[in-house]
């Protein structure tokens, strides 16, 4: 019946829409709505508050279309015309990611570009190029504070929330510093080369960074010794040092006299109250947190990315100082090495959830909010499927002179590589045959891998707030960083925020008109670089 109703749905959608798309006075309408609202933005010079940066580990632009086609799709829409909650951000970029030593990028390397303001070589967390992937010894003045560590020196309150491991690379950029970014616990380095070479990520994460007020994510494997075993998974811990790393933060509480909590479900989550917390960890898996799709949403089992974002705010906005907030959604990117578009596209939907929540709980004229991708995936939308066909589905109608010289139907969406190659012993299948809707369907890959491989191209960066005119072309990545330096007058940019921001007490709008201000802010931005 569920899908009776969505198709009924769909061809109500489709039958009214036809008629109004037909005449020309509908994208008139269109584009003189959007002409108003481009000619009544200002810009807003005040002083960041707060800033909110959203990463969507690779949400390249083809997965941003598909999931605002899919989106669209699931409230029963054709779901070309369905905007994303970030989409409706006044100012959007493009961000180059390449690095040091590599043209196609990993999550680490761009996570320390776009949260120090640096790029850096393949696997570094936290450091510069000065430092090689896996060297035990790295140079000291490699290590790099990151925008969080510094929001912090400035008296704001700081929060990471992702649904990876809390060790896993986008989130450990945040506080650590190492240079393979698998050197999440002291096994972690005995299997990555690295035994001996100082604090493993779990270890700099409470006893370098216990300041940060909120951090939810996976990873409790991490945390434990080895001789304990997961309640949820009953799978064994990893620590072989005998530490427990929970034990230890707790501890620091108490020694700190804050009130702290620490949380592991849904249902203890809900309990925290923000007006009494001041501290909050969170580990909701042993491992990487649960596929949207998956996710057992009952009160033991893992919040969601939304619900968690929200918690953080509310924490952290008690702050009369402001706050630094990290949201990742990080398994977009998983369920695109696996090959399995629906999977990533669920999570990029959960991740535009966060973002809407993020949005209705805070005010642009004192936070600026980023939402950008760490970097691509080799992910396409491909053949010449009519207004509305199933994104998920078989391209339809296929013209007998692009249909396929294997004489089997294709999916619009498809891979350039990964697991749905085609090798001798696999050859393709007929997608026609099988349901491309299932949860873990996966899509047909050009060249046969174990786990498909990221993408080079520029990824899109979306703003609004304080000083987010200044995302507005093509942009190295680690300019991200300068942009949220500036706005909320913390490191590298602080001096230049308070020339720019009336001394620090930045209370003004000024319009487009305004081309003397413009001016000026890319003058003072530009010294910066000479």
């Amino acid at each position: 019946m569920e899908l009776v109703t969505k198709l009924l749905l769909l061809f109500t959608f489709i039958q009214a829409g036809k008629p109004q798309e037909e005449e020309p006075d509908h994208w008139l309408q269109l584009a003189e709505n959007e002409l108003e609202t481009a000619l009544k933005r200002t810009l807003n010079t005040n002083k960041a508050k707060n800033v909110i940066l959203f990463i969507g580990d690779g949400m390249g632009v083809s997965t941003v279309t598909a999931a605002r086609i899919y989106g669209g799709q699931l409230k029963g829409r054709q779901g070309e015309e369905s905007v994303l909650e970030f989409e409706k951000f006044p100012n959007v970029g493009l961000s180059k990611t390449y690095l040091c030593d590599r043209q196609v990028a990993d999550s680490a390397a761009t996570a320390t570009a776009m949260l120090t303001g640096v790029k850096t070589n393949w696997y570094n967390v936290g450091l510069t190029s000065k430092a090689r992937m896996g060297e035990c010894q790295f140079p000291k003045d490699s290590e790099i504070d990151t925008i969080l560590q510094q929001s912090e020196k400035e008296g704001k309150s700081t929060g990471i929330v992702t649904t990876s491991r809390i060790t896993h690379a986008t989130p450990a950029t945040a506080y650590a510093k190492v240079s393979h970014r698998y050197w999440e616990t002291d096994t972690d380095q005995k299997k990555y080369g690295g035994a001996g070479c100082g604090q493993d990520i779990a270890q700099q994460l409470i006893y370098k960074n216990s300041d940060i007020d909120v951090i939810f994510g996976g990873g409790r494997r991490g945390f434990y010794p080895n001789t304990t075993r997961d309640p949820v998974t009953n799978s064994s811990y990893l620590r072989q040092d005998g530490i427990n790393l929970i034990q230890e933060w707790k501890v620091m509480m108490e020694d700190s006299g804050q009130n702290y909590k620490y949380v592991e479900n849904t249902e203890q989550l809900r309990s925290v109250d923000p007006a009494t917390t001041d501290k909050v960890l969170g580990l909701f898996g042993s491992s990487n947190m649960a596929y949207e799709l998956q996710r057992d949403k009952g009160p033991k089992g893992e919040p969601s990315l939304s619900e968690m974002t929200k918690k953080a705010i509310q924490i952290l906005q008690k702050n009369s100082k402001g706050y630094f907030l990290l949201v990742e959604g990080a398994r977009i990117d998983h369920g695109h090495h696996d090959s399995k578009a629906k999977v990533a596209l669920s999570e990029t939907l959960m991740l535009d959830e966060a973002v809407r929540v993020a949005t209705d709980m805070t005010d642009e004229h004192d936070t600026l909010m980023i939402v950008t991708a760490d970097h691509s995936h080799v992910f396409n939308i491909a053949g010449y499927p009519k207004r509305g066909n199933d994104i998920l589905g078989v391209v339809n109608p296929i013209p007998k002179a692009w249909f396929p010289e294997d004489d089997k139907a294709y999916t619009t969406l498809l891979y350039g590589n990964g697991p749905g190659g085609v090798t001798p012993d696999k050859p393709r299948q007929d997608p026609r045959e099988v349901d491309t809707t299932a949860d873990d369907y996966q899509q047909t890959s050009a060249i046969p891998l174990k786990s498909e491989t990221h993408g080079g191209e520029d990824v899109a960066i979306y703003a609004r707030g304080p000083w987010a005119h200044l995302i507005h072309g093509v942009h190295e990545q680690h300019y991200i960083y300068h942009v949220m330096s500036l706005a909320s007058c913390v490191g590298t940019q602080k001096n230049k925020c308070s020339v720019l921001i009336n001394n620090g007490q930045g209370q003004i709008n000024v319009h487009y008109s305004n081309i003397k201000v413009v001016a000026f802010s890319i003058l003072v931005l530009m010294a910066g670089y000479l």
